[in-house]
Formats: structure tokens, sequence, C-alpha cells
């Protein structure tokens, strides 16, 4: 796949403070870049980069191989769109701030007519067409920012945390409703966000900003079931990360030795490698201790409830089995099973759901 942009050696400064260092990335023709991070990681910078607002101290930025300082700006801006957390609408009706940018690019009233009717229309706001764009709701606001980035038809569509400040049902409609639109229409899509749902939902590929630097980028399952380091693991969700170190390995598995535990995963390091033992919760299954059936899985520990959390339709359960184990189970499935603190459960998980981290 050939790609859109190609950034090299980027250096963005603030005042002197360094706040975004990336030695390289590339966004590939077609794709859906998720850029996460937690807040003041450089994702919003990164977005002002890629959209000439904000010039890097250092780097080189190539738009189709054409170098974006040596690009006729009003060019380039002509083959973006920005999307920002909040919708930046004219005092006008909805019609009129879709059809904006269509105007100043000249088109003739017949096709900015059939852009704007078709782009309400699957935004779901074609009702909305003669309402006054200061009287709709965030959801029907950001919709009417959205049909205006699109009617546009844009090479580049970049997304700045959007959905942000809409409430969860309204958020997770227009979810599901970008994602078929960017699906049917194959727009080079980066989309910031720090909410890992979302960014598991849209991208194609996901790509880790920590401290103003790229931490990794691959696949979505590249990224949440591998990361490249702790800090990487902790933002992705992996709430186990136990030290520890290889004492034996053969054909693919790694028996990792913690304090009196030795812990199996399937890794090729080799003996004697110090490592992080990372797993994610919804990895863990929990038993109670005279229910526990057998099991494909190699590892198998006992332990005391030490802590029961509630998370959405999810309960998060600390288990202490002498190593402190986290796990995710359903409020359904711990009710039945009468979890409390205090209680003594069996906790296993395979050793394909382990990632060593080496140190």
């Amino acid at each position: 796949m050939k790609n859109l942009i190609e950034i090299q050696n980027l250096v963005v400064k603030r005042e002197t403070q360094t706040v975004l260092e990336i030695d390289e990335i590339a966004v590939r023709e077609g794709e859906v870049l998720a850029v996460i991070g937690p807040n003041g990681a450089g994702k919003s910078t990164f977005m002002l980069v890629l959209a000439h607002l904000l010039k890097p101290v250092r780097g080189r930025i190539t738009f189709r191989d054409e170098p974006l300082e040596e690009m006729n700006e009003l060019i380039y801006r002509r083959k973006i769109s920005l999307v920002l957390q909040e919708p930046l609408l004219m005092d006008t009706t909805v019609f009129n701030n879709v059809a904006t940018g269509l105007r100043f690019r000249g088109l003739s009233k017949e096709e900015i007519s059939e852009r704007v009717n078709t782009w309400l229309e699957r935004l779901g706001i074609a009702h909305l067409a003669r309402r006054q764009a200061r009287k709709l709701s965030g959801g029907e606001a950001q919709r009417a920012s959205l049909a205006r980035a699109f009617a546009l038809q844009p090479e580049l569509l970049l997304l700045d945390e959007p959905f942000s400040a809409l409430d969860a049902p309204t958020r997770a409609h227009l979810q599901e409703d970008l994602q078929a639109l960017l699906k049917t229409t194959d727009i080079t899509t980066v989309f910031i966000t720090h909410d890992l749902d979302e960014a598991l939902l849209l991208g194609q590929r996901v790509a880790v900003l920590i401290e103003g630097q790229l931490r990794q980028i691959g696949t979505p399952e590249e990224v949440f079931s591998a990361p490249k380091d702790e800090q990487v693991a902790a933002f992705v969700g992996v709430e186990t990360v136990i030290p520890g170190k290889i004492v034996e390995s053969s054909e693919g598995r790694a028996i990792v030795a913690h304090q009196n535990h030795l812990l199996e995963a399937v890794s090729e390091l080799p003996v004697g490698r110090e490592v992080l033992f990372c797993l994610r919760p919804e990895d863990v299954t929990l038993w109670l201790r005279e229910s526990a059936p057998p099991s494909s899985a190699r590892n198998r520990l006992t332990g005391n409830i030490e802590a029961i959390y509630p998370q959405g339709a999810l309960m998060r359960v600390v288990v202490n089995c002498g190593l402190p184990l986290m796990a995710l189970i359903t409020r359904a499935s711990a009710r039945e099973m009468g979890l409390e603190e205090g209680i003594k459960v069996v906790a296993s998980f395979k050793a394909s759901a382990v990632h060593l981290i080496p140190r």
C-alpha cells in the first residue's frame, strides 16, 4: 500500500520545550490510523502539524512524495478536512454550514446542493438542513461538522477527538456511523483519541504517543496484545505487569520465575533474560476453588480476592496469589459465584495470553 504522508526526524517545540519528537511515521493511502495516548502526549500537536497549522523546528513531511514546505499552502489545505473536538459552526443554517467550504471552492449551486444533501442524508441530519446550527444538540452539531468535512471530498481527513465531549449513547451511535462511512469512502484518515475502545473500533492501525514520542505503531492486535514497553502496556490496559526471569526456554515456550512462582508464556526469549510478564485482565478466568474444572490453561494459581470494583457491565477483581492478578468478569458471573472480598478463588490463564517485554 502506498504512503500518502511520510514524516521523518520530526521535532516540534513550544517556546523552548520539545513537545513532539518522531523519528519516522507514515500514513498509508486509504487507511484509518488511530493515534492514542494520555493527555499531554502530543496527539493534538501531531494533528496540527499534519494540518500545516503548526510548523516543526525540524523534520521532513511529504504528501504524495512532495515536501509539504514546498507545496502551495492553499492547494494543500484543499486536500484536507479537519474536524475538532468542539464543532466550529457559523450562526446560520446547517445547510449553509456544510456548504461553506464548497462555496469557497467555487462549485456550482447544483453541485453544492447535491453534495450537501448527500452528506446530510448520510450523517442522518437531512431533516435539520434548515435548522439554525447554534440550536443543535452536541451530537447533531458534530454530525454537521462531519458532513461539512466529508462534503469537501478530502484526500486526508483529520479528526481530533471529535466525540470526547459527547454523552456515551450519542458517542456510541456516532462512532458506529463514522465506522460505516470510513469503510465506504476509503478516505485516508488520522483519528486522534484517548479512548481505547474508539481506537479499536475505528483504527486499522494504531500509533501510541507517550511523552511526545512515538512508542509503537501497528495493528490493534499487535499494540494491545504485544506492547513494546511498560508505559505502552499500562496505557493500553495491561494491568498485571510482573518482573521475572526466564529459567527455562524450549520450543517456543518459556518458564518465568517470579519469587516462588513459575509461570508459562509463549516466547522465544533465552534463559536468563529479565522480563516483564504482562497479562490483560480479560484473559484471566476465575473459579471458585472447589468448582474449578480441568482446563487447558497452563497457568493456574490460587489466591484470595482483595478487592472488587464495578466497571460498567463488568467487575474488576483483584486477586492476591502471592503475586497481584487483575481479572475482568461480568456482573452476572460475579453474582452467580458469590464473589466477595476474602474468598479463595482459582485464577487461570493461557500461556498464549502472556506477553513478555525484555528488560
